[in-house]
């Protein structure tokens, strides 16, 4: 008995021993060896700041900068420790009206009590050393660095994009990525590269007396982490370029495209009305985006990839190239164009402007003739021995591959596909399967119910310019130091068109604009033989939408471009010295176009509240009046004038 007493006895003592050796062991480690407690008990004289990465840098194929970072300073308050504040010193500093002060001390409340949010942000430099001078004065507050984005030439908005806040759906997307008070691309390359361009947050562990004030960095840094940069890019935009092509866009809306026919680079990347990016950034960023988004010419619009328009004469090549390839046609195919293409058994007329008489594909292409084409999408619909219904889906399936009616893969968000209905659509519409090359005969001029994106336009010109096949068009031909480029953009992609077909359409396209008598006659360039395409397409709502396709020069192409401008009328006389400008000026780093011409394009007004004013001053210029006569009278503008008459429909238009 003696002994089972003993022996618990020892085992309750050895017990109570272990314990405490255990016990003193944790407190040797936890003041000794572990330094993560000594950063926990001295949170009360540490913070804890957030090093927000730069975001990366973007610059123009040159080298020259499109984007940069400017810093700015977010106030940060501690509502707990946030007391005896001279409020209306506080106010004054910052630039906020008094009654603001407990609005934001109560959302920061909200927040929470004990930790840090904002109270300001995206003060600038000026504010901040008014401030910081006084800073101590407000226990609780304290300022943190970051930076936001500077656009040094304002140009490119809609290309470039914007940043925003990230909101409880970034942030739970990303899967702890992002937290609150993180910026996020939102739109443009900004959101597409988000990715590259974001870079990695820092934390440093900064001491502070009770004073608020920093007393230097805690433990050397050791405990700190750094902020890596986002990685730049370098953008396929040439800046210069698009300086001039948005001059040129002042007070119109459409739409300017450039490619780099052997890459798919976009040169030049035009949506107007357009607006200022740096008005996306600062304090009154929210009062501008509502500006933005009331105005009614819709300037956050992204035309070039989600406006559709009918293509007006550009569809012409397609038609040319498909029709030959389809073996309904050839280069020595002759048609009568005797003013106009009889249709319905002779009942309706598609007409020309112009009376052409014999003409074979050259010529149709020179002249732009409707007739020619009529009877091209007669013999691909009804002519090929097999229902048309059929036939018309192996036309629209041959269209497809010149990138029309899908989307092209741009990187940029929110691209859209265009519109060519499918037979399914046109039989739903008139009731029956029955339905011939007549009934939607519009659309062998790019008409009636096609309509497709400015950036279709110019690739299809980038495509006759390559013989046969284009690349992705894209708009960041490099990552970082190593200018590594995304693989989808360096997939040749064919249109299945063979090669040999192109030479005739090339040929017209060529005489179009350099020999007199062509269409876009006015505006060849000197020394550079320009293929191109003028037209006016029909538009319902109002006056016509001018139209100018090309590319330069012929042999080994270096640019195709397509130029949209609502609402002016004669391709020839608007859209047509544009490309003259944007082609010369890219090719020969100069500009021959009489300064009359310029100043006419530069001045003139499209936008519909000042219409009305700039014709009238239009009136009131005798020189300006004598220009465009003589550039209506060279450009041979008989082409633009299209008369449609059964089953025009509305473009869609969005």
């Amino acid at each position: 008995m003696n002994n089972s007493f003993f022996a618990r006895k020892f085992v309750i003592q050895g017990i109570f021993i272990a314990i405490a050796i255990i016990i003193v062991a944790r407190l040797f480690y936890i003041q000794i060896i572990d330094k993560s407690y000594l950063l926990s008990a001295n949170n009360n004289v540490l913070r804890k700041v957030v090093v927000y990465p730069a975001r990366g840098v973007v610059f123009d194929r040159n080298g020259k900068v499109l984007v940069q970072n400017e810093p700015v300073y977010d106030l940060m308050v501690i509502p707990q420790e946030a007391k005896e504040i001279d409020t209306a010193l506080l106010c004054q500093l910052i630039d906020i009206p008094v009654e603001g002060f407990k609005k934001r001390m109560d959302k920061a409340r909200a927040h929470s009590p004990y930790r840090a949010s904002p109270f300001e942000k995206q003060l600038p430099s000026t504010t901040y050393a008014q401030l910081q001078e006084h800073l101590y004065k407000f226990r609780g507050f304290y300022v943190q660095n970051r930076t936001v984005r500077s656009y040094p030439d304002s140009v490119a908005a809609q290309v470039l994009g914007y940043t925003l806040e990230a909101n409880e759906r970034d942030i739970e997307r990303s899967k702890g990525f992002y937290r609150p008070g993180d910026y996020i691309g939102a739109t443009g390359i900004e959101r597409s590269y988000e990715d590259l361009l974001r870079g990695q947050r820092g934390v440093k562990n900064q001491m502070v007396d009770a004073l608020n004030r920093p007393k230097g960095v805690f433990m050397e840094g050791k405990y700190d982490t750094l902020a890596v940069a986002g990685d730049g890019l370098i953008s396929t935009l040439d800046k210069d370029l698009q300086v001039l092509a948005e001059k040129l866009m002042k007070g119109k809306m459409g739409s300017i495209v450039a490619i780099e026919p052997s890459t798919g680079e976009i040169l030049t990347f035009v949506s107007s009305p357009g607006y200022n990016p740096n008005m996306m950034v600062g304090r009154e960023r929210g009062n501008n985006y509502m500006k933005l988004l009331n105005d009614k010419t819709k300037p956050m619009f992204v035309r070039p990839i989600q406006a559709y328009y009918p293509p007006g004469s550009v569809f012409k090549v397609v038609a040319a190239l498909t029709a030959q390839q389809a073996g309904v046609i050839d280069e020595h195919t002759v048609f009568n164009c005797p003013g106009g293409y009889r249709y319905g058994g002779g009942r309706a007329i598609m007409r020309c402007t112009h009376v052409d008489g014999p003409t074979g594909l050259i010529k149709s292409i020179q002249k732009s003739c409707n007739t020619y084409y009529g009877y091209v999408y007669a013999r691909m619909i009804d002519s090929r021995g097999m229902p048309s219904t059929k036939a018309y889906d192996l036309w629209r399936e041959a269209i497809g591959k010149f990138g029309i009616g899908h989307t092209l893969g741009i990187d940029l968000p929110g691209e859209k596909p265009g519109l060519i209905p499918t037979s399914s659509w046109y039989t739903k519409r008139y009731g029956n399967d029955k339905w011939k090359s007549g009934y939607n005969i519009s659309l062998s001029i790019g008409q009636g119910e096609m309509g497709i994106t400015p950036l279709q336009m110019a690739n299809i010109m980038a495509i006759v310019a390559n013989r046969g096949f284009y690349y992705r068009p894209h708009l960041v031909k490099g990552i970082g130091e190593k200018k590594i480029i995304r693989k989808e953009y360096t997939e040749k992609i064919h249109a299945g068109v063979d090669a040999k077909y192109y030479e005739a359409v090339i040929e017209g396209m060529s005489r179009a604009v350099n020999v007199p008598g062509g269409t876009g006659y006015s505006v060849r360039v000197p020394g550079v033989e320009m293929c191109g395409k003028t037209g006016t397409a029909q538009n319902p709502h109002g006056k016509d939408h001018a139209v100018f396709f090309a590319f330069a020069p012929r042999e080994n192409p270096k640019i195709a471009i397509a130029v949209f401008v609502e609402n002016a009328g004669f391709g020839g006389v608007w859209a047509g010295p544009m490309v003259n400008m944007l082609v010369e000026k890219y090719l020969k780093d100069t500009i021959s176009l009489p300064k009359y011409t310029q100043d006419r394009i530069f001045n003139a007004n499209f936008l519909p509240k000042e219409t009305a004013k700039k014709e009238e001053v239009k009136k009131d210029s005798t020189k300006t009046k004598k220009d465009t006569a003589a550039v209506v009278k060279t450009a041979a503008v008989r082409d633009e004038k299209k008369e449609m008459f059964v089953h025009h429909s509305q473009v869609t238009r969005r």
